[in-house]
Parts: structure tokens; sequence; C-alpha cells
């Protein structure tokens, strides 16, 4: 898998140049200056290129030879005694198969027997690094040898040093569009992140009664994730009871949970790197009140029209206005708003409840990379100014859909104030709903040469989350 993934990398710099890839791994991450240990999760580009789950590596490719080095930390007896049983060489070699196998203090070695015209690196940092290990070169951020097809050889002489010039963009950049598109093994792994997350997802919503605190639906989904294999999570989960269902980025989780309100949950793990992140919101009592009821099928619509559009040609931006309008459409039928909803589109009065963006793509980082080419802006609307993706979606892409309807104060109460939009609203029924909290619904899919398919199997029609419920 990851050697097919080195060679899309490849694929994106010019053939035969005299140029090196080269990415440092992640070390081990402590608390603020403390010898108390984070759990170790690599850093996703290099885990891209190598599938080493291990901290301390860094990796080379050389781009005239198409030859893979890897770097190996060196570790002591010490080491053994407090992480375990020291890996040999040869085993290393076994589990990775690279070309070529180093220990780690050989960087500064191998680069300068390669002796590049040019170092694609992440980042300054990581440049810094190379210097600290004897490489010497100066910086560009100019993007030449890769995509474009200027090649290495240009501009070469402005380095410093006999290794070559380190470029600090080009790489980032080629990574973007090799991870945009996912394999068949990618997408193998995203599945089964997707078939436990749809297990524990399930647990929790039969598991949901009154009086619980929101650590202990925490507790048991993240039973059922690790009960199946999955130990680290793919993002601060959100486990949110009531008005704070209307908090979009809410990680608190201490709050009891009380009959009547909603429940929101917003959360996912990792298989082997790979995310899932899916949101379901659901009563707190066995079955919606009529309120309740009304405001999350505006979203369930909204959610539903998004996912029928979701195929390849249509455009991010799209989705999100269409899902919006099935909002306002809503919540008009529910006389939260009133008017013409087309009046209410054009001065962004979905904004005051669809506050954020209505996806993002999905992969070795939740909020995965890619989402806005160069040259694309973000569009300066309310509420779509968020959206974490402009693209025209293509097959091999994975991307949430993820409307929501909130009752934020801090949004609606100055509305309340505004002549304009105060002109669409109904102020008494809103008043009553400055507590209500708030609705998400959140799927995975892989947009597919016919259109798309969903990863996510967790109920979220009324009737069969209300079925489960019981």
């Amino acid at each position: 898998m990851n050697e097919l993934q080195r060679k899309k990398l490849m694929d994106c710099f010019e053939e035969g140049q005299h140029g090196v890839v080269f990415v440092k791994g992640a070390g081990l991450m402590h608390r603020y200056g403390t010898d108390f240990e984070f759990p170790f999760r690599q850093e996703s580009q290099f885990l891209y290129l190598t599938g080493v789950q291990e901290p301390d590596y860094a990796m080379l490719i050389d781009l005239r030879s198409g030859e893979y080095h890897l770097f190996a930390p060196v570790r002591d007896v010490q080491y053994a005694v407090w992480h375990g049983k020291v890996s040999t060489m040869e085993e290393i070699q076994r589990r990775y198969e690279p070309d070529f196998l180093h220990a780690a203090d050989r960087v500064g070695e191998v680069i300068g027997e390669i002796g590049p015209d040019r170092i694609y690196v992440l980042d300054e940092e990581q440049a810094a690094w190379l210097r600290e290990q004897g490489v010497r070169g100066g910086v560009s951020a100019t993007g030449e040898g890769a995509g474009a097809g200027t090649g290495a050889g240009a501009g070469a002489g402005a380095g410093t040093g006999t290794h070559g010039r380190f470029e600090t963009t080009a790489l980032v950049d080629a990574l973007t569009d090799c991870r945009l598109i996912k394999t068949e093994d990618e997408i193998a792994k995203l599945r089964e992140a997707a078939r436990v997350n749809n297990i524990a997802h399930r647990e929790v919503m039969k598991a949901l009664r009154p009086g619980m605190y929101e650590y202990e639906l925490k507790a048991v989904f993240e039973y059922h994730q690790q009960k199946h294999g999955l130990m680290q999570p793919a993002y601060s989960g959100i486990h949110a009871g009531g008005v704070n269902s209307a908090i979009l980025h809410y990680t608190d989780n201490n709050a009891p949970i009380r009959d009547g309100e909603l429940y929101l949950i917003d959360a996912g793990y990792e298989f082997d790197g790979y995310a899932s992140d899916v949101t379901r919101t659901y009563p707190v009592a066995a079955r919606f009140t009529a309120r309740q009821q009304q405001v999350y099928e505006a979203v369930l619509e909204a959610m539903e029209r998004a996912i029928s559009g979701a195929v390849p040609g249509a455009k991010m931006e799209d989705l999100h206005l269409a899902a919006a309008r099935a909002i306002l459409e809503g919540l008009a039928d529910a006389d939260v708003v009133r008017g013409d909803v087309d009046d209410m589109m054009e001065k962004n009065v979905f904004a005051l409840f669809f506050p954020h963006g209505l996806g993002h793509f999905l992969g070795l980082d939740t909020h995965d990379v890619g989402g806005y080419p160069k040259g694309v802006d973000r569009i300066d609307r309310p509420g779509i100014r968020f959206l974490r993706a402009r693209r025209d979606l293509q097959p091999g892409m994975v991307v949430t859909i993820e409307p929501g309807c909130y009752f934020i104060p801090a949004l609606l109460k100055p509305a309340l104030e505004d002549k304009e939009q105060r002109a669409f609203l109904n102020a008494s029924l809103l008043q009553e709903m400055m507590e209500f909290g708030g609705v998400r619904i959140e799927d995975n899919l892989v947009i597919t040469e016919d259109g798309h398919e969903n990863l996510t199997d967790v109920p979220k029609t009324v009737a069969d989350i209300e079925k489960l419920r019981k």
C-alpha cells in the first residue's frame, strides 16, 4: 500500500531530476515538561508514505533512482528496560521493506552521498533539523520541480552548500494531491473504521438514559471502539446534552443529561490511521417531542438533499447551499422563520441556524488535506465561509456531509435586534427556544464513478431512532 503511495508521490515530480524527498516522522510528546507520555500517533504525511507507526524514524526518496531509504532510531538497553523489546535492523527491514535501511544518525551522510540539487521537505522546521545533521542548503518556497514540470535543476545554483537547496512548498502540495484521491487500500481502511464506529454509535444510542452524565456515554462509546481493536480517537469527541449540543466544538463532556433534552454525539476512532467521523442527535427520552422532530426532520431533509447531490462533478458550495435552503424550508414549516425562502437565502438568514460548513475531506486526518486548491478562496458569506472544502467532487474522494441547525443565543439575540433580519424571525417562539440546543447529522461518503458509497450505517430517521431507543 505505502509503496503505491510513494509511487504516486514520485509521479508528481519531473522524472529523473536530481532531487530527494525527505520527511521526518514524529517523536514522543510529553505533557508540559513532565515525563508523562501522550499516546503516540504518527505524523500523517510520514504515515502515508511509510506505514511506520513508531517514533523517531525518518525517510528519504531519491527522485532520480526511485529508491526508498528508511532511517531507524538506535535504541539502547535503557530503552528496552522502559519501553520493551528493541527491534533489530533485520526485523525492521522485514517489517517495512525499504530499499535501504540506515541508522537515524546517518541522515546527513546518506544525503551527502546522493548529493542532490534539491531537497524537498515539509517545512522550515524539518529543514532546520537537517541542518543540525550537517546538511547544508538555502531555502526556497517557489514550488519549482513539482507538478509544473520545471525540474529540480532550475535555480539550483542559489544553494549555499554542496547538498543542494531546501524547497518547502512543493512537497506539501504534491502530498495533498496524492492524499486527496484515496487508493482502494485506503478506502478499505476507512470502511473498517466506519464499521466499528457504526457499532459504537448504535451502542450509545441504546445505552442513553435520563440522568446519565455525558462522560458516561463517552465511556460507552470508547469501550466499544476499543473492544473491536481501535485504540486511537480520530479527534476530541463531542458528547453533548441539552444546550451543550449547540456548542459546535464542545468537549467538556461532563454535564448531566436531562429528560426532555436532545443528546448530540460527534465522535470517531481511527483504524490504522484512517478516521471515521459520525454525528447523531436524538432525544434523551424514548421519543422526540413535536418541536424536536420538526427541527430534526429539517436537518435530515438537508442531509438527504446534500447526499443525493454528492456525485462526481458536484461542487461542495452548491451542496452547502442546497442544505441551507432545506433547513430554512423546514424552519418555515415549523413557524420558526417567516417569509419567502429566496429572500431569506439572499439575506443569509440560514447562517443564523447553520453557521458552519457542510463537510470536509476525511482520511488520515479527520479534517483531511486538500479542501482548497491553489487560487481558490473561501466564500465571503456568513456560514458558508467556514466550509472546509471547495472542490468539484471526484471519484476516490472521501467527504463528510454534516448539516446542522442550532439555537445559539450569541447569534439569535443580535439578529432579533437587527431590523433586516428580525423581519424573518418568529421572535416569541425563538425566545422560548434559546435553550433548545442543536441538531447535527453526519455521514461519511466515498465518491464513486457513478455516485457515492455511504460508509455510515447508524439509524437516522425518526422511526429508526425511536425503535432503537425503546
